[in-house]
C-alpha cells in the first residue's frame, strides 16, 4: 500500500468510527477495526467489530447499507478537502476477536488435557 493509501485508511478509520458509533444509536457497540483502500481511492473496505448483545449482528449491517448514502454524505463533510472523490463503503465483518476467543479457548483445552494426563502419570 502507498503511503497515500495508508493516510486514507487512517483518516477514514477515525472519521468513520465516529460517524457509524453516532448515526447508529441501537445498544450495539460497533468499532472500526480497519479500512482498506484500493489503490486508485475509490473503493473503501470497512471491517467492523460488532458487540450486540442479545441482537443480530445482520441488522446492523442492514442498517448500514440502508443508510450508506447518509454515512458517505456525512463523510464527505469531513474530508472534502482531503480527497477529490469520497470512496463508496463496503462494509464487513471482522472475525478477529471470534477467531482469538476460538483459539485461546482451544490452547486452554490442550493446557487442561495435558495438565490432566500429568496427574494420571504421577498417580502410577
Amino acid at each position: 500500500m502507498s503511503i497515500r493509501t495508508e493516510r486514507l485508511a487512517a483518516v477514514l478509520k477515525r472519521d468513520l468510527g465516529k460517524i457509524i458509533q453516532k448515526s447508529y444509536q441501537n445498544g450495539s457497540i460497533i468499532t472500526v477495526t480497519n479500512v482498506k483502500v484500493t489503490p486508485d481511492l475509490l473503493i473503501a473496505k470497512v471491517y467492523l467489530s460488532i458487540l450486540s448483545p442479545g441482537r443480530d449482528k445482520k441488522d446492523v449491517f442492514e442498517y448500514l447499507e440502508a443508510h450508506n448514502a447518509d454515512i458517505r454524505k456525512e463523510l464527505a463533510s469531513l474530508i472534502r478537502n482531503q480527497v477529490r472523490r469520497i470512496p463508496e463503503l463496503h462494509f464487513y465483518l471482522d472475525e478477529t476477536a471470534e477467531y482469538v476467543n476460538r483459539m485461546e479457548q482451544l490452547f486452554s483445552e490442550i493446557r487442561e488435557e495435558r495438565e490432566s494426563r500429568g496427574k494420571d502419570n504421577e498417580d502410577e
